[in-house]
């Protein structure tokens, strides 16, 4: 099944958050800036009567702002509380999911997993309006099936708005667009672009990629994908954007769990992105935990220490079934299944030698694992799945293949 993931971009959030604590200049012209008093200082930001109605700019001198609008509003920077209506923002949407990234106070990608994946537009158009009655801020909202859509999907509609791109509009909806409004394409990329006839995201998706990285360098193909609609980047865990002690996966599927070989089956791909994640962090985790979440939506947990540190995916799987077993023999439909991997050794471990070759299988293991790590950087995360639930599909958050029968 496509990701689905979302962009949300607080509105002009310096100045809103100033309109929501003082309602009265709500429908006025409002700045905020780095020193009231200092004309020489500027603009940090505007409102939408500020910017559509007398051209206000971010970055502008405050002189010159009050030339074009004499009664601006001028309001002091307060970043404690801006911070603090950063963190309630952040709050609603881990209402929503745990993969949550930040990017800057004001923005934030969210990706919406099992039963929630599918309906990223409703459940955008609930973010919207929960942020506005709860806040008193607007925010808008691109919703596709990556991040840099997701990203160019908030910037459509402003204020107040919700965008969706997907695998049959993107073409129509984002070649069409300059290409500076690609993420991560600056003011000399543009004019290297430009130079060469490339105005367009459409232009750019269209042409030889090797030209691209001619001109470029190793971006150049990166930006090709772009255009293109092929970003794997995942959405980074909240927790392990803010204080990494573990790394979790969890997913709601499609149906309950009602057999051991539903429960591997989820595991398998849960385990998989741990891992992959370790691998990249230069982590080894020591203690694996399982939490199992039933249909009276009641969590439960357990796990323990493992002997060796491992960040194998196929090791994670046996760690965790191995716990599972353990705790729930005889066990009803589960609703949601998590694992988490902690109690870090960061990748210096020293492996007992044994005369049956473990330690060197399990080397052989990593480094397999590590190529396909290097394969879905380089393509995509579909590039490479497990074989064996290929037999159960409709359980399987990527779907990467049809069932077979």
């Amino acid at each position: 099944m496509e990701r689905t993931i979302l962009h949300v971009d607080a509105n002009s959030f310096f100045a809103s958050v100033e309109c929501a604590l003082d309602p009265s200049v709500k429908d006025k012209p409002v700045a905020v800036v780095g020193n009231a008093e200092e004309r020489r200082g500027i603009i940090r930001a505007a409102n939408y009567i500020a910017k559509k109605q007398y051209g206000i700019k971010t970055a502008e001198p405050i002189w010159q702002a009050e030339r074009k609008c004499p009664d601006l509003i001028k309001k002091p920077s307060n970043m404690k509380m801006y911070l603090s209506y950063s963190r309630k923002l952040r709050e609603i949407l881990l209402s929503y999911s745990d993969y949550v990234e930040p990017f800057g106070c004001d923005e934030a990608w969210v990706e919406l997993r099992g039963t929630m994946r599918g309906h990223g537009f409703e459940i955008a158009e609930e973010i919207r309006e929960r942020v506005k009655k709860e806040l008193d801020i607007t925010v808008s909202i691109g919703v596709s099936f990556n991040k840099v859509f997701a990203k160019l999907g908030s910037d459509l509609k402003k204020p107040d708005a919700v965008s969706e791109i997907t695998r049959d509009n993107y073409r129509d909806v984002v070649w069409k667009l300059p290409v500076e409004n690609l993420l991560f394409v600056g003011g000399k990329t543009k004019q290297v672009l430009n130079r060469r006839a490339v105005y367009t995201i459409g232009d750019l998706a269209q042409s030889d990629p090797n030209l691209i990285s001619s001109w470029l360098g190793k971006n150049g193909y990166q930006l090709y994908a772009y255009a293109n609609g092929n970003d794997s980047s995942p959405v980074a865990l909240y927790e392990e954007e803010n204080e990494e002690k573990s790394v979790s996966a969890s997913t709601t599927c499609s149906r309950d769990l009602v057999t051991r070989d539903d429960v591997i089956t989820v595991f398998r791909e849960l385990a998989e992105e741990i891992a992959e994640r370790l691998r990249y962090k230069g982590h080894k985790a020591s203690e694996i935990i399982i939490r199992v979440r039933d249909t009276d939506l009641k969590w439960t947990s357990h796990g323990g220490k493992v002997d060796v540190p491992t960040d194998i995916a196929r090791e994670i799987v046996q760690h965790s079934m191995a716990f599972f077993d353990e705790k729930y023999k005889d066990f009803g439909p589960i609703h949601s299944i998590g694992i988490s991997a902690g109690g870090f050794d960061e990748g210096n471990v020293c492996m007992q030698m044994d005369i049956w070759g473990e330690s060197e299988k399990r080397e052989k293991l990593e480094k397999l694992e590590r190529v396909g790590d290097a394969l879905k950087g380089k393509f995509n995360e579909q590039v490479l799945f497990n074989a064996r639930n290929l037999y159960n599909t409709e359980l399987t958050t990527r779907r990467r293949h049809k069932k077979i029968d």
